[in-house]
């Protein structure tokens, strides 16, 4: 008796992606490449990075920039960036880089985000604080910024430091609820981190919280 083969269902359109491309999208990757700069959208191989890139009539083309290298030292199960207990050095051009490149795309609005660092004594803070710090003033202050951080292993004064630097929003992924986190996140993260001090330390300096 032949086996019977059932029809393959068809994936529905909203769960399709086109194949990455345009002026915009080999632009902003030209650009990238040319600075040695890492984005998150390719590091955690984002579906949706055609249509951030690609930009279009009516939105603006842009990237979330992650800096402090393609390499974390915690190894989150949900995660698709590579991890280490060594990464490679910071690359100390990195802030300059990432101020020209981001200027150069006159986009309104621009993400930073980061790896974990947790191999450096503040936590690649210092590192943040100073390209946040380049692009407001390449950009002459009109540049928005928000910077989606470490947890800094809940170190007050490397968390101070960032939301001092100028700064719009000060952002951090809580991923996921507290009786979860020892489950999928790293060992060195924990939801007592992610509603410690360091939420009063940034609304005290006056800058945005978002908690995604």
């Amino acid at each position: 008796m032949l086996p019977i083969f059932q029809e393959k269902k068809r994936k529905p359109d909203w769960l399709k992606r086109e194949v990455p491309g345009g002026e915009n999208y080999t632009r902003i990757k030209s650009k990238l490449r040319e600075l040695k700069l890492h984005t998150v959208c390719e590091e955690a191989r984002c579906p949706n990075i055609g249509e951030c890139w690609g930009g279009g009539e009516d939105q603006t083309a842009t990237a979330t920039i992650m800096l402090m290298g393609d390499t974390c030292t915690r190894g989150c199960r949900f995660c698709a960036v590579k991890t280490s207990r060594a990464p490679p050095p910071l690359d100390p051009n990195e802030p300059a880089n990432t101020a020209k490149a981001v200027a150069d795309w006159g986009i309104d609005y621009v993400v930073l985000t980061s790896v974990d660092r947790d191999d450096l004594p503040d936590g690649g803070a210092a590192h943040i604080a100073e390209t946040i710090q380049g692009l407001k003033r390449e950009t002459g202050g009109r540049l928005l910024v928000e910077a989606l951080v470490p947890d800094f292993a809940g170190n007050e004064d490397s968390i101070k430091l960032v939301a001092a630097s100028g700064l719009d929003v000060y952002a951090h992924n809580i991923e996921t609820v507290s009786h979860l986190a020892c489950v999928c996140k790293h060992f060195l993260a924990s939801a007592t981190l992610d509603r410690n001090v360091r939420w009063q330390t940034a609304h005290q300096l006056g800058v945005m919280l978002v908690a995604i």
